[in-house]
């Protein structure tokens, strides 16, 4: 059942800044919906518009009558003489004090201990926390988040997933968290050029309908241009004619030229500008470093190697910041030393881009690094490298103060790799960026040829970019792991449940020998097909085959109709439909084809 329509939106902040054109979306009741896009297309605005904090230009947002809406600003604002719980109470009723109890274990698991402390005392990062603690525990039919996971480790997000998860009311949000996308959500919507495309499934099932689509797309413009090629031939001989059936075909030549191909979507491009490095690289020696009684760093010592992958994890305040700090020289160890060669050239992506003069232009912002920057391509040039950044000709122009904060985002990382560096440290760098300039950053990073260290609580970016994995486990201690973020999570749970794994093979050992040697788990009966299973395997094939045929055209289907949410809705439940009869199928066919299989080797024994 629809518990929100919002029709035909229009929103636009100046002449050349449209951001949403006849824009159209619709909720259904407990649905989750993921929203995605290039920063900049307009995915706050759109959520500002259906929060009702922020009004179109045209268009309406209807929600149901009983319908009530919690929304977490991007960037929250908190009153600074509150205490932490306080402000997370907010607008609560708390007569019953299992509200104050259930607020105090959200705010634990979010990392606060003393929920007393002043919220003036926080960083930014902190009060965004403790705002998503006040939305969560407001009683809504739909929550509304914009990026709720920015500034939550990697258990902390795991605990907002379980959260959203058992949540019974919708959720619609932005974020750039692609395996957060990837368990919670079960739409897709992006926003491009002013429209609203939907998109069935997680994130993995976006990537794939995304795919076809752009392929149809293409498949169409090219068996459009053939056709054109025809008719300007028709059009050069000449009519001989001008019959009213000529003239038809004439001004239907003309329509197809003045028709638009389908937008090709523009892509953050980065060629790899990269210095020289020599022998020497970095080499960290014995460093240990404390505040106070508490031990952030005890004697860690790595020699880096070129073309490492480096990736930096571990709960909030546990020290990952204060160690780049000490590898960049902006922090002194209490003991220990770091060891730079002469031709290292470090470039540093902080997590906070506050420093950025909001009154400079953006081209000026780039040009204070260098006017041109030699790539693998040769030369080119700050204008040039803005364009592949997707800062046209007007943006270029424009006061920094004026850009989004995804822009401000992709503008910094674009000076930061203005400067040629050979080796790259980035402070949570996946915060604010959207998951296009994301993967294209990823590409990037497979071409560069130096070292990257990267603190990073974004699971999808470490087990894309890592090689090797440091994690911080107590007192000071780093953990080094082999691989990237999925092979950490398996050998840290080999090494917790070690003791278990050996009881565990003790138990199959006592199990192995008091079974017979060679005996099936169907016992000592002869395996062999029933009627019913040996005319069921003889066309299962064919009948799983089927199925997948039908779920092509389905998809195809959903991507005609992207932007018609009563015929999506339709197409969607009958894939849903679909993918569990398949799913069905392929169960059982793996159980024929392995009953199959016991059956064959059985005749051979005998």
């Amino acid at each position: 059942m629809n518990i929100l329509t919002a029709e035909h939106l229009q929103k636009a902040y100046t002449a050349e800044r449209t951001l949403l054109k006849d824009a159209s979306f619709s909720l259904q009741e407990g649905e989750k919906v993921g929203v995605i896009g290039i920063n900049g297309m307009g995915k706050s605005t759109l959520l500002k518009i259906i929060a009702g904090v922020e009004e179109p230009d045209q268009g309406t947002v209807i929600t149901g009558s009983h319908v009530k809406i919690a929304y977490l600003k991007q960037t929250p604002s908190l009153e600074n003489t509150d205490s932490i719980l306080k402000s997370a109470l907010k607008g609560l009723d708390i007569q019953d004090g299992a509200v104050e109890g259930e607020a105090k274990s959200m705010l634990h698991q979010l990392g606060f201990a003393n929920v007393s402390q002043p919220v003036k005392y926080l960083s930014g990062g902190q009060k965004k926390r403790v705002a998503l603690v006040n939305v969560l525990l407001q009683p809504v039919e739909i929550l509304i988040l914009d990026e709720p996971t920015n500034h939550l480790d990697s258990e902390m997000s795991a605990w907002l997933e379980d959260y959203l998860v058992r949540f019974r009311g919708a959720v619609l949000m932005v974020t750039h968290d692609r395996y957060f996308l990837d368990r919670i959500v079960s739409r897709i919507v992006e926003v491009e050029h002013g429209k609203i495309y939907s998109y069935p499934g997680n994130y993995a099932d976006y990537v794939t309908l995304k795919m076809q689509k752009q392929n149809m797309e293409q498949a169409s413009q090219r068996k459009q241009k053939s056709i054109l090629k025809k008719e300007l031939a028709w059009l050069a001989r000449g009519a001989r004619a001008r019959s009213t059936k000529q003239k038809a075909h004439i001004q239907r030549i003309e329509d197809m030229l003045a028709k638009d191909g389908p937008l090709e979507e523009k892509r953050v491009e980065m060629s790899s500008a990269f210095a020289r490095m020599g022998k020497k690289t970095i080499e960290v020696k014995g460093v240990s470093k404390a505040y106070g009684e508490q031990n952030l760093i005890e004697d860690f010592s790595y020699i880096f190697l070129r073309g490492d992958r480096i990736g930096i994890i571990g709960p909030n305040g546990c020290g990952k910041t204060t160690l780049l700090n000490i590898i960049l020289g902006q922090a002194l160890p209490d003991k220990g030393s770091i060891e730079k060669g002469e031709t290292i050239k470090i470039g540093y992506f902080s997590q906070d881009n506050s420093h950025m003069d909001e009154t400079i232009r953006a081209i000026d912002y780039v040009r204070e690094i260098a006017e041109y920057v030699d790539t693998g391509d040769g030369k080119i040039s700050a204008a040039m490298l803005m364009e592949r950044f997707l800062f046209d000709g007007s943006m270029q122009w424009t006061p920094v103060g004026k850009l989004s904060g995804g822009e401000r985002r992709r503008l910094y990382l674009l000076r930061v790799l203005m400067g040629a560096p050979n080796v790259l440290v980035l402070d949570e760098p996946t915060n604010d960026l959207d998951i296009q300039t994301l993967t294209i950053l990823e590409d990037y990073l497979d071409s560069f040829d130096g070292i990257v260290i990267a603190v990073s609580h974004d699971r999808y970016f470490l087990e894309r970019m890592a090689a090797r994995i440091f994690a911080f486990e107590g007192q000071g201690h780093l953990q080094q792991y082999e691989g990237g973020y999925l092979d950490y999570l398996r050998a840290k749970k080999n090494r917790c449940s070690s003791q278990e794994t050996l009881v565990s093979s003790a138990e199959t050992k006592k199990n192995k020998k008091e079974s017979p040697k060679g005996k099936s788990r169907y016992g000592e009966k002869k395996l062999k097909f029933t009627f019913k299973e040996q005319r069921e395997y003889d066309v299962i094939e064919e009948e799983v085959a089927a199925l997948e045929a039908k779920l092509m055209a389905l998809e195809a289907d959903i991507m005609a109709h992207a932007t018609n949410s009563v015929r999506l809705s339709q197409l969607s439940a009958e894939k849903e439909q679909a993918e569990g009869e398949l799913e069905e199928k392929m169960e059982r066919w793996v159980y024929l084809n392995e009953l199959a299989e016991k059956i064959e080797a059985q005749n051979q024994e005998r």
